[in-house]
């Protein structure tokens, strides 16, 4: 179903090394907000000792972001040294199709990973990406995406019930 990611995890912290070479994914396409940042954009620690480590076993990483916000993402972008694109109007598949050829990966061997549904999830499943939601970092949200997520919620609930009886 294009609502339902392959995986749903609590964070990018998640995403090991192991997880990745089993599933066949070389590159990662990142979300920057709630995904990365929390509201008030900071950037933990711990994010960037995971962006390292992916770095270290070659994994490409490259963000895809909504955000109009051009000196936002390039903070974020420059912290973390990933080159970005911005306003990628995702769920479209446009900008996930551009970052797809910078990579120079296979659809297949791609994961949009981020924290909404409606963007990163039905945009990288448009594109055949292998497709990772994580929870939002932070319950504090943008006007914007705060009405989406009681529906957000409910689909997340029909996903883990299909998953717990075996189906996708």
């Amino acid at each position: 179903m294009i609502l339902y990611p392959n995986d749903l995890i609590n964070s990018v912290k998640e995403i090991t090394i192991e997880y990745l070479r089993a599933n066949k994914i070389n590159a990662l396409i990142l979300d920057v907000d709630n995904t990365l940042i929390n509201y008030q954009q900071e950037l933990s620690e711990e994010v960037k000792k995971w962006v390292k480590e992916m770095k270290e076993n070659n994994i490409k990483l490259y963000i895809l972001s909504n955000t109009n916000d051009k000196q936002k993402v390039g903070k974020v972008s420059n912290a973390l040294d990933i080159p970005y694109v911005n306003l990628a109007k995702k769920p479209f598949k446009k900008g996930f199709l551009k970052v797809q050829k910078l990579l120079e990966e296979k659809p297949e061997n791609i994961a949009a990973v981020g924290d909404q549904i409606f963007t990163d999830v039905i945009g990288g499943n448009r594109c055949n990406m292998y497709t990772i939601l994580v929870e939002p970092i932070q319950k504090k949200e943008y006007w914007y995406t705060r009405w989406k997520r009681p529906i957000e919620d409910v689909i997340k609930n029909k996903y883990k019930k299909s998953k717990n009886k075996g189906e996708k």
